[in-house]
């Protein structure tokens, strides 16, 4: 048995990883988009590093599109076998494939126009919605929590990753000539302390343990909760600046984490009367879908739903729709809180509210969760003083700050505490994926001094034995 890193691999998005048994049988574990790349990206998502028709299966850990966003093009490309994924990451990744279909659409147009003057050739997107609808016949749901055999020798175990709704590593033993290794998967970890979700659960002995490092050197910020932070830049930006407060926010996980917060500041009466807008479709849907999925918050929410039937709705909430209304808010004059996706600032409506109101030095930008180095999100963070949107030079004159504790991604306690459960002499490889590589460099160090024996950074399509 083998495995190949194709995404993910000394980086934190595109995640890729195929299991190839002796057998010839091939087991993909996620199909996700290279985001936030600069020129790199196009090619490295049109780039498989393998044959999709020579892949039976593939494993979805999440719904997130670092981790789902090429399932259509790996369809169109000849994958004719099953996805399997948890009933909640089913429904949150049809919509976030559509959406990111309908971006891709959108994006290519714009980009063929101004090929067509210099009369280049046209270009295509991954895929279209269309591609991204029938996707979603091929979903086999597996809930937590119960042993699901894929096929003859090999079976899967699904427990929450507590990153979003729905998140799972992905727990398998695979039987070759007589011998069993297990090999875990940990998706995306989350937070042990998450304000929503319940802590990731423990997780079977493994042989083998490809492991993301997002924040593998580095600590979250404790000491202030996320409300009172969010507080601090409402009050700041709204109150005293009498400026416009944008948060870029990821549709899934992170736009309810704010809205979240805010009910909280309502129900203690401290959140400032003022209007708050959620401008993203797609946040409009995630939000409905992680609202049917009660079971999986943790036991705080669990109170507070007794009492609070909508945890993420509070006085002066209004969720924009139409594109007609989205315009109309770069008009408003009043202060205001703005909350849209993308997270990173790569595309979505919060790229054209930041490109109307970076400018104004009443006006802040909050940023509440990782972003790549090269996304507009990250040069921004690192404290550009011009960039270009859409084209067009921008003086950044706003505010800029960002909220770290807000990360879905867990920390360096959270993902030691998540290989807690593990006997780290049984474990025989511990693969970092899912991270930059001077961050995984660090951990591995960490690793290494904890007492796991082998610890590797692949690089992308490196190839290893497995027992």
């Amino acid at each position: 048995m083998k495995i190949a890193f194709h995404g993910a691999a000394r980086t934190v998005t595109g995640s890729k990883h195929l299991i190839r048994l002796k057998n010839g049988k091939q087991l993909l574990l996620d199909c996700g988009m290279y985001q936030g790349l600069g020129n790199d990206t196009d090619i490295l998502n049109r780039e498989w590093g393998f044959n999709p028709p020579e892949v039976d299966y593939l494993v979805l850990s999440h719904a997130h599109i670092d981790h789902s966003g090429l399932i259509p093009k790996l369809i169109k490309d000849g994958f004719g076998g099953k996805i399997f994924c948890t009933p909640a990451t089913r429904e949150l990744t049809q919509v976030l494939l559509e959406d990111s279909a309908e971006i891709q659409e959108d994006d290519v147009k714009y980009t063929n126009r101004n090929r067509a003057t210099t009369g280049r050739p046209y270009l295509q997107p991954l895929y279209t919605v269309e591609d991204a609808k029938k996707a979603g016949n091929r979903f086999t749901e597996v809930d937590y929590g119960n042993w699901y055999t894929i096929d003859e020798g090999i079976q899967l175990l699904y427990t929450d990753a507590g990153h979003i709704i729905g998140s799972a590593a992905v727990n398998l033993k695979i039987t070759e000539n007589g011998k069993t290794t297990a090999i875990t998967f940990s998706g995306d970890v989350g937070r042990y302390r998450d304000i929503i979700l319940r802590s990731p659960q423990n997780y079977p002995q493994a042989d083998y343990i490809i492991l993301e490092s997002t924040y593998g050197n580095s600590l979250h910020d404790q000491h202030a909760t996320t409300p009172d932070q969010i507080l601090d830049w409402v009050t700041k930006a709204c109150l005293q600046k009498k400026g416009k407060l944008v948060f870029p926010a990821f549709s899934v996980g992170r736009t309810q984490e704010i809205l979240f917060a805010l009910n909280q500041l309502e129900l203690e009466r401290r959140l400032p009367d003022l209007d708050y807008f959620v401008d993203s479709p797609l946040s409009v849907k995630a939000t409905d879908i992680i609202k049917s999925y009660p079971q999986y918050f943790n036991n705080s929410i669990q109170k507070i739903l007794k009492t609070d039937q909508d945890p993420f709705g509070f006085k002066g909430l209004k969720f924009i729709r139409s594109v007609q209304e989205s315009k109309l808010l770069n008009y408003r004059n009043e202060p205001c809180v703005i909350i849209s996706a993308s997270g990173m600032a790569e595309g979505g409506r919060v790229k054209h509210h930041i490109s109307n109101t970076i400018e104004n030095s009443r006006n802040t930008i909050v940023f509440t969760g990782y972003c790549e180095p090269s996304t507009l999100g990250g040069r921004l963070i690192a404290g550009a003083k011009e960039v270009s949107i859409y084209g067009i030079e921008h003086q950044v004159n706003a505010e800029i700050g960002s909220i770290r504790s807000m990360s879905a991604h867990g920390d360096y306690d959270d993902l030691s505490q998540f290989l807690a459960c593990q006997d780290m002499k049984q474990v025989k490889t511990l693969f970092l994926v899912h991270g930059e590589y001077d961050v995984q460099q660090d951990f591995r160090n960490r690793l290494l001094k904890k007492g796991f024996f082998d610890v590797q950074i692949p690089q992308r399509h490196a190839e290893f034995g497995l027992g």
